[in-house]
C-alpha cells in the first residue's frame, strides 16, 4: 500500500451520488437538426440523457451531441469482450491496425453498448472516427454524413502552438462528464490560469467564463495553473459536492463545487500523490461490501484502487513539508491488469477496461 496526493476540479454542477457520472436530468433531445457532422478530431466522450453522446474536438475547439437513437434498456448483465479490437476497427474502415487510435471509450448507461472515440490515420490528416460496439462484440461505424446533433464552440480554447512540447490546442478538452443539465469540461483555455473546468449547460446556449485552477504539484514542488486537469470524477464528500481529478505526475485534488464561479481563480486542495513519472488515464467510483472506492487507471501503474470511504479526513498536501509517502489517501494496485489505457463504467458492479487491444468487462474489485 501506498499513499497518494489528490487535485480536485470542480464546476457549477450538482451531483446525487458516488456514482455520479450517470444520467439525471432529461432536456429535450429529439429536436436536434440533421446534417453532416463537423468535427475535426473525436476525443473524450460522456453521456447525456436520452442516448445523447457528446464528442470532445480539442482541435476543432467544440463539443458536439449526436442524437445516437440507442434507446432500448440492456437485459440484464452485459459482458463485452473483443480481443484485436484495433483490427477489428481498421477491418471496418480499410486501414491497417497501426493506423487507428483510440482515444476515449464509454458505455452508454440505458443499452450498455460501447461507444469509442478515435481517429483514422495520424498526423494532420487524421480523421475522425466514432465507433459502437453491441453486447455481442458486433462493431459498426457511427456515419457522421447525416446525424442529428448540435455544436458548441469553445471561445476560449488556447491557440495551437505545434512547436510546443505538447500543442496546447490537443488539450482543449481533456476530460467531460454530464451531470444535472450541465456538460462539466476540463482542459484548457487561453486565460492568465491555463486550467480550466468549464460547465456548459445543456441543450447548448451561451455560456459564461469558466473557473481556473491552481494546484499544489508535490512531484514538482510547486503550484501550478498550466497543467489540465487529465481526469475526473463528481463525488460527495460529507454532504458537499466536489469534483476529485487527476493531473500528470500524478496529483489528485479535490474542489469544492461551490468554489467555482463564473471566471473564478480556483485553488484546488491536494489530498493524494499517485507518483511521479505517471499519468491519470480515467476514473471509475464505486462501492463495495460496504465501503467506498475510485479505481483509477493509470499509464505506470495500471489500476489503482483508492480507498475513499473518508475522503474528508486527510490534512492537504500544500508544502514540500508534507511527504506524499506518508499522507494522503491510501490506495492499493490491482496487479493482475496491466497495459490499460482506458477505464470506464458499465455499472454499480462492473468496468469495461482496453488492456493492450483487447476490450472485455470486468468485477469492480
Amino acid at each position: 500500500m501506498r499513499r497518494i496526493t489528490l487535485i480536485a476540479l470542480g464546476v457549477t454542477l450538482c451531483f446525487t451520488a458516488v456514482l455520479s457520472r450517470g444520467v439525471t436530468a432529461k432536456p429535450a433531445a429529439a429536436d436536434l437538426p440533421a446534417g453532416k457532422v463537423n468535427i475535426v478530431s473525436a476525443g473524450r466522450l460522456a453521456f447525456g440523457p436520452d442516448g445523447i453522446l457528446f464528442v470532445g474536438d480539442s482541435v476543432g475547439g467544440s463539443i458536439v451531441a449526436i442524437e445516437t437513437g440507442d434507446l432500448t434498456a440492456a437485459r440484464g448483465a452485459v459482458k463485452i469482450d473483443v480481443q484485436g479490437i484495433d483490427q477489428k476497427i481498421a477491418a471496418l474502415v480499410g486501414v491497417m491496425p497501426d493506423q487507428i487510435v483510440i482515444n476515449d471509450i464509454k458505455v452508454n448507461p440505458i443499452s450498455k453498448n460501447a461507444y469509442i472515440s478515435g481517429a483514422r490515420g495520424k498526423g494532420p490528416d487524421a480523421m475522425p472516427l466514432l465507433v459502437k460496439v453491441d453486447a455481442a462484440g458486433k462493431l459498426s461505424v457511427m456515419s457522421l454524413d447525416n446525424a442529428k446533433h448540435a455544436s458548441m464552440s469553445l471561445s476560449d480554447a488556447p491557440a495551437s502552438n505545434p512547436a510546443a512540447r505538447q500543442n496546447p490546442r490537443t488539450q482543449t478538452i481533456t476530460d467531460m462528464s454530464y451531470v444535472n443539465g450541465n456538460l462539466v469540461v476540463a482542459g484548457l483555455s487561453n486565460e492568465e490560469w491555463n486550467s480550466a473546468l468549464r460547465s456548459i449547460p445543456y441543450p447548448f446556449r451561451a455560456t459564461e467564463k469558466a473557473a481556473t485552477l491552481q494546484i499544489w504539484h508535490a512531484s514538482h514542488v510547486r503550484y501550478e495553473t498550466a497543467s489540465p486537469i487529465r481526469t475526473f470524477v463528481p463525488y460527495t464528500i460529507g454532504g458537499q459536492q466536489y469534483v476529485i481529478a487527476g493531473y500528470t505526475c500524478t496529483p489528485l485534488v479535490k474542489i469544492p463545487v461551490s468554489s467555482l464561479k463564473p471566471g473564478a481563480q480556483v485553488k484546488g486542495v491536494t489530498i493524494a500523490d499517485l507518483g511521479s513519472g505517471n499519468q491519470p488515464l480515467d476514473m471509475v467510483p464505486y462501492k463495495k461490501d460496504g465501503h467506498e472506492f475510485i479505481l483509477i487507471a493509470n499509464s505506470k501503474y495500471g489500476l489503482l484502487k483508492l480507498k475513499a470511504d473518508m475522503l474528508n479526513g486527510y490534512a492537504a498536501i500544500d508544502s514540500p513539508t508534507v511527504v506524499s509517502d506518508a499522507a494522503g489517501v491510501p490506495f492499493d494496485r490491482i496487479s493482475q491488469f496491466t497495459n490499460v489505457t482506458h477505464l470506464t463504467q458499465v455499472d454499480a458492479t462492473s468496468a469495461l477496461v482496453l488492456s493492450g487491444t483487447n476490450l472485455q468487462t470486468i468485477a469492480l474489485p
